[in-house]
């Protein structure tokens, strides 16, 4: 009914994804444990910078949760945890902050596909010629393998997450309703970012 919130721009996470994550911050820290003294459900979702607000950092309005499946702490007091992407949701309304940290209320109900497995079609030949272009004009290297042996969903999601597209293309990966058009998207989106006249993002292995 209620879950706390991560707002951190350019980060995505998808259902069936996972997202390590390095906490330092005091509140989230606190946001961390009293997740794990509960159900371990942390919503991550983006500011919004359109709209923006002189009391609080406006958000999206679609975010996904995760539930933290690894959990460890640094001798300097950080943790590292790593979330997994659960379901989508909507922001209902956004309740009083709690140890530093924001909550809101979520609707699922607009995603209940996402707690089964997507096996939408994905044009698997363009993809990965559209993978080679992209990682040959941003001089990133990969386990083309590995590439090849990952399902439909696993690889479109990994893509999703860790291709250093703008937050607003990463929003609009979210927001798509299934697998087949986030890989049209995410295909378009190479395309375009392979033709700009710019360096690599660095290795990805």
């Amino acid at each position: 009914d209620v879950i706390p919130i991560f707002p951190l721009g350019g980060v995505l996470l998808l259902p069936r994804g996972r997202l390590p994550l390095n906490i330092f911050e005091l509140r989230y820290l606190n946001m961390v444990r009293d997740s794990m003294a509960n159900q371990r459900i942390i919503g991550m979702i983006q500011p919004d910078p359109l709209h923006e607000e002189d009391d609080v950092t406006p958000l999206f309005r679609t975010g996904c949760a995760g539930r933290i499946t690894s959990f460890s702490e640094t001798p300097d007091g950080r943790y590292l945890i790593t979330l997994r992407g659960i379901c989508r949701f909507h922001v209902l309304e956004e309740l009083p902050q709690v140890n530093g940290y924001r909550r809101v209320v979520p609707d699922w109900s607009a995603f209940y596909r996402d707690l089964q497995k997507d096996d939408g079609s994905v044009n698997r030949e363009r993809l990965r010629s559209e993978i080679k272009r992209y990682f040959n004009a941003k001089n990133i290297s990969a386990d083309w393998e590995a590439i090849e042996a990952t399902p439909d969903e696993q690889l479109v999601t990994s893509l999703s997450m860790i291709c250093p597209f703008a937050p607003s293309e990463k929003q609009a990966l979210l927001e798509v309703p299934d697998l087949a058009e986030r890989a049209q998207l995410i295909m378009g989106l190479m395309e375009m970012s392979a033709l700009e006249p710019h360096g690599g993002d660095g290795p990805l292995n």
